[in-house]
Order: structure tokens, then C-alpha cells, then sequence
């Protein structure tokens, strides 16, 4: 699993995941994520379209950091999932608590709202 993080604009960070969020590939970033989401309070946008499956503990790091940012005051978007991730965000109910969108510009406005 691959994290980049990069100032967006000068209100949004994006956070781009890509490959594999199940029990491995959340270990590898899951300190790096926990470390991105907790320092300050920010306006995130986490990129999942190329992270390939979801399994119930990579939801759990990303419900862990949309958590951390809500207490900081911050805001956390969840941006592009692939179609079979966005069923498993969806049917999980995680779409409830995170927003989706289909497009980073979409999101980037929404969390700048």
C-alpha cells in the first residue's frame, strides 16, 4: 500500500491511497495516516481510486481519522472509490459518516463549504 500526501490547494490536503486496504496494506500506513489526520485539525480529501479492495479493517482506519479530524475540528471527504469499494463504504453505512464524491473538485468545495 502506497500513502501521498500533498497540499491540494490552500485549503484541502489530499491523501492518495493506492493499492490493497486489507490487513497488511492497512499495517503498512496506518501509523503514517494516524500521524497525517491527528496533528491539526485540516480539510482532507482521501483519494481511494486506486485502492483495488476494502476490508473491514481499512474502513476502520479511515472512520479513525475522519473521528480524529471531526474532534480537531477539521473535515474529512472520501474521494473517486472505485465501484466495488464504494458498494463496500455504502453497504458498511460509512457514507453516512464520511461523505463521497465522485471527483476532487467536488469534494475540495464541499469541504471548503
Amino acid at each position: 500500500m502506497k500513502m501521498t500526501l500533498e497540499q491540494a490547494d490552500d485549503a484541502v490536503v489530499r491523501i492518495t491511497l493506492d493499492g490493497r486496504l486489507d490487513m497488511q496494506g492497512t499495517q503498512e500506513i496506518d501509523q503514517r495516516l494516524a500521524f497525517a489526520t491527528s496533528t491539526k485539525a485540516l480539510r482532507l480529501a482521501v483519494d481511494l481510486s486506486r485502492v483495488t479492495f476494502l476490508a473491514s479493517i481499512g474502513i476502520r482506519a479511515l472512520v479513525a481519522a475522519a473521528k480524529v479530524q471531526a474532534a480537531r475540528g477539521g473535515r474529512m471527504a472520501i474521494v473517486n472509490p472505485e465501484p466495488m469499494v464504494r458498494k463496500v463504504l455504502e453497504t458498511a453505512g460509512i457514507d453516512q459518516l464520511i461523505p463521497l464524491y465522485d471527483n476532487f473538485e467536488s469534494a475540495s468545495s464541499a469541504l471548503r463549504a
